[in-house]
């Protein structure tokens, strides 16, 4: 909750309405992550490396409840 409080200030200058949309969204992407128990910046940096070559059928895997570490990411 102190994040939230923190950045509340910094939340009224996002620009836009449509800035404010995305961070909304990528705040929500955040805190999903860490509900999870789940690094949210290894989350994010495996799921924009991989959406690209994936189906829209496999993108559910990459949800932060059913998401897996990829296999060439564990060995590095």
């Amino acid at each position: 909750m102190r994040g939230v409080a923190l950045g509340r200030k910094s939340w009224l200058f996002a620009g836009s309405e449509r800035g404010g949309d995305r961070a909304a969204f990528m705040y929500s992407l955040i805190v999903t992550a860490k509900l999870n128990d789940i690094d949210p910046q290894a989350w994010l940096a495996d799921v924009l490396g991989r959406l690209p070559d994936m189906t829209a059928s496999q993108v559910p895997n990459l949800l932060p409840w059913n998401w897996q570490l990829s296999d060439h990411r564990e060995a590095a």
